[in-house]
């Protein structure tokens, strides 16, 4: 076989359809728009229009909103961070933050910090400075002899 004979396999294209070609064609005249009317004419644009009638997307009421403030923490549970520390991907007597977190590849990249939950059981001793940590997590790592350093709460709070 060469280049020159590669073919599509028999009737996997279709010739495209010469609209307006004559009555003889089947397809002129009108071209398959039917008669007259908003649509048979050309730079209509009528998506969600229904004739008048409240459309759907004005009829469905509106949920939700998206806070423009809210941060977007890396969630990180205590067994993703043991499992690290198991295959000595952390070290377990420095300081756990995020940036050590992206390079032992626990999280792919700092966004707006990393906040800890408390899935999994933690045996390593380890001293956390992050963003934000759930109540249970900050327990279970106290009780496994470490720290958890949060920043501080804005008074105003």
């Amino acid at each position: 076989m060469k280049l020159n004979e590669l073919r599509d396999k028999e009737g996997a294209t279709h010739s495209k359809k010469r609209v307006g070609r004559g009555i003889g064609s089947g397809s002129g005249k009108t071209a398959g728009r039917g008669v007259k009317g908003q649509k048979a004419r050309s730079g209509v644009a009528i998506n969600g229009f229904e004739g008048g009638q409240m459309p759907l997307y004005r009829r469905l009421p509106k949920r939700g909103f998206r806070n423009i403030f809210g941060k977007d923490f890396n969630t990180v549970s205590l067994a993703r961070i043991q499992a690290a520390v198991d295959a000595k991907k952390l070290d377990a007597k420095e300081t756990v933050n995020a940036e050590a977190l992206v390079k032992a590849g626990v999280i792919r990249r700092v966004k707006d910090g990393v906040r800890l939950l408390s899935g999994g059981e933690l045996k390593a001793k380890l001293s956390f400075d992050i963003a934000g940590a759930s109540k249970a997590a900050v327990e279970k790592v106290e009780k496994a002899g470490g720290s958890v350093r949060l920043p501080e709460r804005a008074a105003a709070e």
